[in-house]
C-alpha cells in the first residue's frame, strides 16, 4: 500500500501542524475533514457537545489530568496494561493543547463534562475546567498538571458498523455498559486497580468479525479480552453496570467485553492522588485521527494487519459460556497436528469418527484451565497381569509434562487395582527425565452421581470444584448395559472402576470441562460419536461407549492424541493472540522469552523420551493392545519406524512454527 506524508496546517500560527501517516484514499477525506472539525471544536465549547454518541471516522480518547509528580508512575501503569490504557498522548506539564491528537484543541475546554477527584473521591463534574476555581484563582496550578490521552472504544463502533454488526448501545440510544472487573491491573508506582470493561452484544455469527475490526484497531483497545459469561470476570448482574447504561442483549446474542479506559479512573479512585481531572464516562476527547487501520499517530507503532495473525474465535464451553481466541496460524498448526495423528495404520476406520477442530477446541479449553484430571487405563488383556496396554500412559504422562510447565496443576487418576503400577510409571518417568516432576495419583472410591459430586468438588458444593478440566485418554467407556468391553467384545468390567461416573457428574457442574481421546470408540468420551461407532466401527453396537466428553479426539493410536494435546498447548502459548486473551490484555505483550521457549520445547513429546518411557512400561510387563507382545509396540505397530515418524512429524509441525503471534 502506497503511504503519503501529510501536514495539515491549522488557522492559528501558534498551533503546530499535524502530521499523519495515511493512504492516498484517505488523504483528501481527511483534509475536508480537519478543516470543517476545527471550527466545529470552536463552536462546541460553546454547546459542549462533545458526547459518546459523536462518531464521526474519528479516533476518541479518554482523558485523565494528575499532577505532573504523579506522571511518569502513571505513564508506567499505562505500558503495563496497553489493553485498558493505550497510550495515544502525554503531554508536557502545564500543556493544554495535544498537537499530535488535534489541532486547535484546548484540553480545558473541548471535553462536554469533567470529573473532579480530591483525594481519590469524586467531588463535582463540571463543563469546564476553566471554571474550577481552584484553576481560576491559582493559574499556576494548571503549569503543574499532565494530561494523558487514551484511547477509546467509541473509535471502533463506526468500523464495526460498516462491517455488518449491530452496535446494540447505539441501537437503543444508551451510552455503552461498562463494569468494574475482579481482574487487578498490574500496578506501576502509587497505581493500581481492577480492570474496567465496556460490554457489546454480539451476535454469534458475526463474533470472528468483531474481533477482527476491533484487532485492527489497538489503539481503541484492540481485540476483546472476554467473550462469555459475565460471571468469570466478577460481574454479578449485566443489567446494573458501574459506569453507563444498561444495553440489553437481543435473541442469539453473545456479551462481548472490551477493556475500557475508564480503567483509569478507577486507578484514581484506588490511589487517591491530591487532585485529578477526568473526561466524566461517555463525554469524550475527540481527536482528528481516522478510525481506519490506515493512519495513525506519528512516533506510535502501527499495527501491521497480517491475516495469519488474525485471531479467530471459538466456543470451549456452554456452561459457563466461554469463548476463547486463537491466530489463524496457530489454529492451521494446530489442525494440521489434527490430521497427522488421525492416520491409520491399523486399518481400523477411525477416520469415520473424525470432527473438525477437537484437539483445538480441547486445547483452548485446557489452556484456560488451571486444575487438571487425567485418567487412563484399558485393561484388554484380562488373562495377564497386569492387564493394561501400552497404548495411554504415555500420551497421558505427554500432556501432564506440557500442562506442568504452564504452571497448570495435574492429578493422575487410576484404578484402585492399578495404583502401585501407576506410581511406579510415575516415579521411573521423573527419574528419567520423561516427567520433570512427581504427579499426585489418587482413585475414585465410590459409585454414582452423589460420589462423583463429592470426588470432584471441595465437600461436595458445585460452586468449587477440585478440578476445572478431566482428561480421559485410552480409558475403558462404559457401553449402554453398563459394561465395559475390549475391542473383541470381552466384558472387562470386573477390572475398571466407574471413573465414568465423574466424566456424567461434570456435564452438571459449572466450569468443568472434559476432554476423551481415543482410537475405536470404546473410551470414555467416545460417547459424543457414539452413533457414529454404532454404525461403523467393528462391534460398535456392542462395545460402543455411552459416556460423552464435550470433545472427542480421534486418532490413529490415542496416544497420539495426547501427543498432539501436548503440541497444541505449546502453539497456543507462543501464540500472541491467545496470550493476550488469557492475560485479559494486562502485561507487555511481547513475544515468550527464550528462556520459557527452552522450558515448553523440552516438555514436549521426543523420540527419545517416548522410547525411554515406552521401554519402562514393558519392564513392567504391560503389552501391546493388538497383540498382547511385550516388546517395544502400541497396538501391534513397532515404535520404529511407525510411532517414531509420526512424533518427528508432529515435532517439525510445532517447533517450525516456535514464534507463532
Amino acid at each position: 500500500m502506497r503511504v503519503m506524508f501529510a501536514a495539515v496546517s491549522c488557522s492559528s500560527s501558534t498551533i503546530p501542524r499535524l502530521f499523519l501517516f495515511i493512504s492516498p484514499r484517505l488523504f483528501l477525506s481527511c483534509s475536508m475533514f480537519l478543516a470543517v472539525r476545527a471550527a466545529r471544536r470552536s463552536a462546541g465549547r460553546c454547546r459542549g457537545f462533545w458526547r459518546s454518541s459523536v462518531r464521526e471516522g474519528f479516533q476518541q480518547a479518554n482523558l485523565l489530568i494528575l499532577p505532573s509528580r504523579l506522571a511518569n508512575d502513571f505513564e508506567d501503569f499505562c505500558h503495563r496494561n496497553p489493553a485498558p490504557l493505550p497510550l495515544l498522548y502525554r503531554s508536557k506539564p502545564g500543556e493544554t493543547s495535544c498537537p499530535p491528537l488535534a489541532g486547535g484543541a484546548d484540553v480545558r475546554m473541548d471535553v462536554s463534562q469533567y470529573c473532579v477527584y480530591e483525594e481519590g473521591r469524586l467531588v463535582k463534574t463540571i463543563s469546564s475546567l476553566q471554571s474550577y476555581s481552584p484553576l481560576s484563582s491559582s493559574p499556576d496550578l494548571m503549569s503543574e498538571m499532565v494530561s494523558f490521552y487514551l484511547g477509546c472504544s467509541f473509535g471502533f463502533e463506526g468500523k464495526l458498523r460498516e462491517a455488518g454488526v449491530p452496535v446494540r448501545n447505539v441501537e437503543q440510544g444508551r451510552n455503552v455498559s461498562m463494569y468494574r472487573t475482579s481482574i487487578s491491573c498490574i500496578p506501576a508506582g502509587t497505581f493500581h486497580c481492577h480492570l474496567v470493561v465496556t460490554m457489546r452484544p454480539v451476535p454469534a455469527a458475526l463474533l470472528d468479525t468483531a474481533v477482527e475490526v476491533t484487532h485492527l484497531n489497538p489503539l481503541a483497545h484492540g481485540a476483546p479480552v472476554h467473550i462469555g459469561d459475565a460471571a468469570l470476570l466478577g460481574i454479578q448482574d449485566l443489567s446494573k453496570p458501574d459506569y453507563g447504561d444498561q444495553v440489553d442483549l437481543q435473541p442469539g446474542d453473545v456479551p462481548v467485553f472490551w477493556a475500557c479506559g475508564v480503567t483509569s479512573i478507577e486507578a484514581v479512585l484506588c490511589s487517591k492522588p491530591p487532585l485529578a481531572f477526568s473526561h466524566s464516562p461517555g463525554h469524550m476527547f475527540l481527536t482528528d485521527i481516522p478510525d481506519s487501520p490506515d493512519s495513525t499517530i506519528t512516533n506510535t507503532p502501527r499495527l501491521k494487519p497480517s491475516p495469519e495473525l488474525m485471531p479467530l474465535c471459538f466456543p470451549i464451553s456452554q456452561n459457563p459460556l466461554l469463548y476463547s481466541l486463537a491466530s489463524k496460524a496457530a489454529v492451521e498448526r494446530i489442525r494440521q497436528l489434527e490430521m497427522i495423528i488421525g492416520e491409520d495404520p491399523g486399518q481400523r476406520g477411525i477416520r469415520a469418527l473424525f470432527v473438525q477442530d477437537e484437539l483445538l477446541r480441547s486445547c483452548l479449553a485446557l489452556s484456560h484451565s488451571s486444575s487438571v484430571a487425567i485418567t487412563t487405563g484399558f485393561p484388554t488383556h484380562y488373562m495377564h497381569s497386569p492387564p493394561d496396554e501400552t497404548d495411554g500412559p504415555p500420551g497421558a504422562i505427554a500432556i501432564a509434562t506440557m500442562l506442568l510447565s504452564l504452571g497448570k496443576d495435574v492429578t493422575l487418576l487410576t484404578d484402585r487395582r492399578a495404583v502401585e503400577m501407576t506410581g511406579a510409571m510415575v516415579d521411573e518417568a521423573v527419574r528419567t527425565g520423561v516427567l520433570k516432576a512427581a504427579i499426585p495419583v489418587v482413585t475414585f472410591e465410590g459409585s454414582g452421581p452423589e460420589a462423583a459430586q463429592n470426588f470432584l468438588c471441595h465437600h461436595g458444593d458445585t460452586s468449587k470444584p477440585r478440578f476445572d478440566h478431566l482428561v480421559a485418554i485410552e480409558r475403558s467407556g462404559r457401553a449402554e448395559d453398563g459394561n465395559y468391553y475390549n475391542m473383541r467384545g470381552i466384558n472387562i468390567k470386573h477390572l475398571v472402576d466407574p471413573i465414568d461416573d465423574l466424566f456424567i457428574a461434570a456435564r452438571t457442574i459449572s466450569g468443568v470441562s472434559t476432554t476423551g481421546i481415543g482410537d475405536g470408540g470404546n473410551e470414555l468420551g467416545m460417547g459424543k460419536v457414539k452413533q457414529q461407532v454404532k454404525s461403523l466401527m467393528p462391534m460398535g453396537e456392542v462395545v460402543a461407549c455411552d459416556v460423552p466428553a464435550d470433545f472427542a479426539i480421534t486418532a490413529g493410536v490415542s496416544n497420539w492424541g495426547g501427543y498432539a494435546v501436548a503440541c497444541g498447548l505449546y502453539l497456543l502459548h507462543t501464540c500472541r493472540s491467545h496470550r493476550r486473551y488469557l492475560r485479559k490484555g494486562l502485561g507487555q505483550e511481547a513475544a515468550p522469552t527464550s528462556e520459557q521457549l527452552q522450558d515448553w520445547s523440552s516438555c514436549l513429546p521426543s523420540v527419545e523420551k517416548e522410547e525411554t518411557f515406552l521401554s519402562t512400561l514393558v519392564r513392567l510387563g504391560i503389552r501391546s493392545g493388538k497383540t498382547g507382545n511385550l516388546g517395544m509396540e502400541v497396538d501391534g505397530l513397532t515404535f520404529h519406524p511407525t510411532h517414531s515418524s509420526l512424533i518427528s512429524r508432529l515435532l517439525e509441525g510445532t517447533l517450525g512454527s516456535a514464534q507463532i503471534s
